[in-house]
């Protein structure tokens, strides 16, 4: 049986927290699913890396600090002030590698949902999408999509989408996620809106989270230490996610 390694909780700042986890997709000598869940120094944003700067200043709070940073992954702006933040990585070759993206991203939710529900919350993953028509002027013709690709990034949270979590009672969303695919594995980065959740015990969950992914897996979950990852590295990677040209270069 594999194992699915459980990483010791870290705090960082946005960059930082972008760059390992980066880093533990690229530096994975042992071919193992790795799991963290981390927290923020400062109040911080992180945004989906295809998305306009443009589009992301015009929806960041004004008159107050925080840390800003764009993602190795997809998906929207987050406001990570008040969520659960956690890293999936999975090795090349691992069973959800191979899938599509909108099936890796139901089956983590799937595991999300039944640590949620077991512990008393009205969760659900939304699998009934909106149709979102499409243009292309290449061909004059129109098509109607329905799937979390065919989706525009915008703001995180703001309306729920096909896999995402939501509050069965209320129609929140209540957890979502963002993927990158490369040679090296899957990363793939989550964010639970705790406003969106009664009063949980968050050790708990995690607990709960990571043995139903574990199961989903066919793994075993195992803590383990911090992987020994080279420092020159991660401090050059570091340095990439903080400098302006890679926060502003679309």
């Amino acid at each position: 049986m594999t194992t699915l390694h459980l990483l010791p909780h870290r705090t960082a700042g946005a960059a930082e927290n972008m760059a390992l986890d980066f880093l533990l997709l690229q530096r994975n000598p042992e071919f193992r699913p790795r799991f963290r869940h981390y927290d923020w120094r400062a109040p911080a944003f992180t945004f989906g890396f295809s998305q306009k700067i443009e589009f992301v200043r015009g929806h960041l709070p004004a008159g107050e600090p925080f840390d800003l940073c764009r993602r190795p992954t997809g998906g929207g702006l987050v406001d990570h002030r008040h969520d659960w933040t956690y890293a999936l990585i999975l090795p090349r070759g691992h069973v959800l590698y191979d899938e599509r993206a909108s099936q890796s991203y139901r089956i983590v939710h799937e595991c999300l949902t039944t640590a949620l529900v077991a512990l008393g919350q009205p969760a659900a993953v939304k699998t009934v999408c909106e149709t979102v028509e499409h243009f292309d002027p290449n061909v004059r013709s129109r098509t109607m999509a329905c799937d979390r690709a065919a989706a525009v990034p915008g703001v995180c949270f703001q309306r729920a989408e096909l896999y995402d979590v939501v509050n069965q009672r209320t129609g929140m969303k209540i957890a979502g996620a963002a993927q990158k695919r490369n040679k090296h594995g899957l990363l793939f980065q989550g964010s639970i809106e705790k406003n969106g959740v009664a009063a949980i015990d968050w050790d708990d969950f995690h607990a709960r989270f990571t043995t139903a992914l574990a199961q989903a897996f066919g793994a075993e979950a195992v803590d383990t230490p911090w992987p020994d990852l080279n420092e020159e590295e991660a401090a050059g990677l570091v340095e990439q996610y903080s400098d302006p040209q890679w926060i502003e270069y679309r």
